[in-house]
């Protein structure tokens, strides 16, 4: 079998996990979790990254900080996973949904303004498969209306719009580390924090409600509960794991690329016979090769095609059902607007195997298996 993912290793990880041990500092702020807080900031021209257990985590940290509760409204996409929403639904917000774009599966700005009312109090773009939302002119709509932009970045590391990281560019970002993604730690997500006015406050939820961090620098003789908050710090094992793969970001992003690349150019004539439609990449966004996804006529091709590729041992997935149409969805959300492409774009798209490490013969072998079914 051709799996469709594996977590990537490069090899130090369990060096740097034995080192973590070794420091006698497996909690959260360790000498590991500080070296991949700098990298990212760095990397990414970021004020402020804060490590967190999760993807979801970081959302939640981003809707504590804006105050976010019950009567506002937040924007996002209904093509998404469930914690996009569930991190403001758990502060009492309802959740406004709105179309995609059917070329990219990320928020359609050209219905945005409409969908904004005066309770809204945030927009979430999701950045689908590591390629960037149309920014400018999701933060145009922002800023006509005075809202705050939180970019779902969890699928963005290391990809661009022009030339900013995914992440930055809004008021926060949130990445994640999970095993399904480019880099991981197991479990594990970042919050990046594009405005320094939050900088303090985010580390005061991050601990518990606390200013432990101004007391571990020497800014406070002790520590005290200041406001609310919870335990949001990644622990310094999995920082350990994820630092050997930042470490080799460049090498893992480049061998992704070629996968993506390989995909792309051995499918390109069904595309071009109109039998299936491959992923498209604007001209001002660099991705991250995060997924290959083909879409297939409907719903029905798109199972018998995932059918034959598991006969040929080749593992693939379909992605997520539209937020909207779930029982909670239709209980803490509304779609605001048609649904002129969501629900049907979710139902044609296959996501293929991609991962660091998958051979060269592992992909020819896919996209042989892919052309046989429609030849």
């Amino acid at each position: 079998m051709i799996p469709f993912n594996q977590p990537p290793v490069t090899g130090k990880e369990q060096a740097y996990m034995q080192e973590a041990m070794e420091n006698g500092k497996l909690s959260g702020d360790g000498l590991f979790t500080k070296a991949c807080r700098q990298w990212m900031e760095e990397r990414f021209d970021c004020p402020s990254v804060l490590l967190t257990p999760s993807c979801t985590h970081a959302l939640e940290m981003a809707a504590m900080l804006l105050d976010i509760g019950p009567g506002d409204e937040v924007i996002m996409p209904s093509y998404t996973f469930v914690s996009t929403a569930n991190a403001f639904v758990i502060r009492g917000a309802d959740i406004v949904f709105v179309d995609i774009r059917p070329d990219t599966m990320n928020m359609d700005e050209t219905v945005l303004e409409d969908a904004v009312t005066e309770r809204t109090k945030a927009i979430v773009p999701v950045h689908y498969a590591g390629v960037a939302c149309e920014m400018d002119a999701i933060l145009s709509v922002a800023n006509k209306h005075n809202l705050c932009v939180i970019e779902d970045a969890a699928q963005g590391v290391m990809s661009t719009y022009k030339g900013r990281a995914l992440g930055t560019i809004g008021d926060f970002g949130c990445f994640s580390f999970h095993d399904t993604k480019n880099y991981t730690s197991g479990e594990g997500g970042a919050l990046l924090i594009n405005n320094t006015i939050w900088k303090e406050r985010a580390e005061i939820l991050r601990e518990k409600g606390t200013n432990r961090s101004q007391y571990i620098r020497g800014q406070v003789d002790k520590y005290t509960w200041v406001d609310v908050g919870s335990s949001y710090l990644l622990s310094d094992l999995n920082a350990a794991f994820l630092y050997a793969q930042l470490e080799q970001a460049d090498t893992i992003n480049l061998a992704r690329k070629a996968v993506w690349d390989m995909y792309y150019q051995e499918l390109a004539p069904l595309a071009e016979q109109g039998k299936i439609t491959l992923p498209s990449i604007p001209d001002e966004c660099e991705h991250n090769a995060h997924m290959f996804y083909v879409k297939t006529k409907d719903i029905e091709e798109r199972t018998a095609l995932m059918d034959w590729l598991k006969q040929h041992q080749i593992a693939s997935a379909f992605h997520y059902i539209p937020l909207h149409s779930s029982k909670a969805g239709k209980r803490f959300g509304q779609f605001r607007g048609q649904d002129r492409y969501t629900t049907k774009e979710s139902e044609r798209l296959l996501r293929l195997p991609l991962f660091y490490g998958l051979k060269e013969g592992d992909v020819h072998a896919t996209a042989e298996t892919v052309r046989s079914f429609y030849g």
